[in-house]
């Protein structure tokens, strides 16, 4: 992250510098030192916003997550998919709370609710540090979940499918099937290229760099509350078939389920709760006090990257990225009016949205031309892979993330390609 860090931000001061030497005032523009000064300030204040804001969200699934932990639900989970989970991540106990975690958080990310999924995702990062023997540096586990993380399945991109509908969508679900197949592809390169970069970077490296040495001396961790034996495997497989089953329910139904889904949610797990004799008032507040302590713990991370990104787009140098590649992607079937949300996707979530918004908002183009399925498509297969990475790693104080960039972008790009090609199969 030091070199992306300072990389972002150096090509930014010098594109604005170049512009700035030959600029020539015109209409009380702002000049692009002055723009980009102006970039660095509202970025900055920006970021400390948005963590503020998460600070409702985390404490509620928090709280949530508390009680159906307190309930036992993250057990049932963890003897639920442990024939998977334990080829996936090797490293981590096969009873360990962290499986259940990153279950909820790759289960809230299918429904397409990127808040509900923060919190859940922070609580699998806090559990895969107590099993951390560097802290300050990334295990492959969490490289691997991180990876996965910035290409989750995703069944019901809730977010997305309401804005097409704003935008007069006569098929505002029509992308469930583009995102389907996308996040399919993205998920298996992400876990490919993960385990593959693992191989190369070998074993011993998650031991270098910085970090807290283990005390020999020390004495052994307490062991983890066994989850029992897992589910007979015809639990399991009925398991993933139900889950297979939601795809064409999603695809047929995905406009009338999204609005049950926080709901339901909610009262799920508070059901579950009073149905384990959890005492759901208590054990939430409890759990929903930790929502407050990590939203602050995330904002000098958030600063950092948020403010490189913005610096990034007021310079000019995504828009000469864009000129200069968008005749190549032009022919490959990303269009150039289509290609600014490709690259700012990994970067930033909310300048993506906006750049989408404005995309399917055009009368030129619309919500139901190629253009307009692909930019949703990419809304929702792709996460925010730094934004991510600034606030998993930054809830644990990770600052050595080894390989976890490489593999998540590898797994965007992956995601661009399938959602190219998905669009145009269909609508192409």
């Amino acid at each position: 992250m030091n070199v992306i860090f300072f990389t972002i931000v150096m090509v930014s001061f010098l594109t604005s510098a170049w512009q700035q030497l030959v600029w020539i005032p015109l209409g009380g523009r702002k000049s692009p030192m002055e723009a980009l000064s102006t970039a660095v300030v509202d970025s900055a204040a920006g970021s400390v916003e948005l963590a503020l804001g998460l600070i409702g969200v985390m404490t509620l699934f928090l709280g949530l997550m508390k009680v159906a932990e307190e309930g036992g639900i993250l057990k049932i989970l963890a003897r639920l998919i442990r024939p998977l989970m334990v080829r996936l991540f090797p490293d981590v106990p096969p009873e360990h709370p962290a499986m259940g975690a990153m279950v909820l958080n790759l289960s809230a990310n299918a429904m397409g609710l990127g808040n509900a999924a923060t919190p859940f995702g922070i609580r699998a990062m806090q559990e895969l540090e107590k099993l951390n023997p560097r802290p300050g540096t990334a295990t492959d586990a969490m490289a691997l979940f991180l990876a996965i993380n910035t290409s989750s399945i995703t069944l019901l991109p809730t977010g997305v499918i309401a804005l097409r509908a704003a935008a007069g969508s006569t098929d505002p679900a029509g992308i469930l099937p583009t995102t389907l197949f996308a996040t399919l592809f993205s998920t298996a390169i992400a876990i490919l290229s993960a385990k593959l970069y693992r191989r190369l970077l070998g074993r011993d490296a998650a031991m270098a760099g910085p970090g807290v040495e283990q005390d020999p001396a020390a004495p052994p961790d307490a062991p983890v509350e066994s989850t029992g034996k897992p589910y007979p495997l015809w639990v399991s497989l009925a398991a993933l078939v139900m889950v297979l089953a939601m795809v064409p329910v999603t695809v047929v139904y995905g406009r009338a389920i999204s609005p049950w889904v926080i709901p339901f949610l909610v009262a799920g797990f508070l059901v579950f709760g009073i149905a384990t004799k959890v005492r759901v008032y208590e054990v939430f507040v409890e759990g929903a006090k930790d929502g407050f302590q990590v939203a602050v713990k995330i904002i000098p991370y958030l600063v950092a990257i948020l403010v490189a990104v913005g610096m990034f787009r007021a310079s000019g140098a995504m828009d000469f990225m864009v000129k200069w590649l968008g005749p190549l992607t032009g022919r490959l079937g990303l269009p150039p009016e289509a290609l600014p949300m490709a690259l700012m996707r990994p970067l930033s979530g909310s300048g993506a949205y906006g750049i989408m918004a404005s995309i399917i908002k055009d009368p030129a183009v619309g919500p139901d031309s190629y253009t307009g399925y692909l930019v949703s498509t990419l809304q929702g297969c792709t996460e925010t892979t730094f934004y991510v990475m600034a606030v998993y790693f930054g809830a644990v104080q990770v600052r050595r993330v080894r390989y976890t960039l490489a593999a998540g972008l590898t797994a965007d790009l992956a995601g661009i390609a399938a959602s190219v090609g998905a669009c145009l199969y269909l609508y192409g």
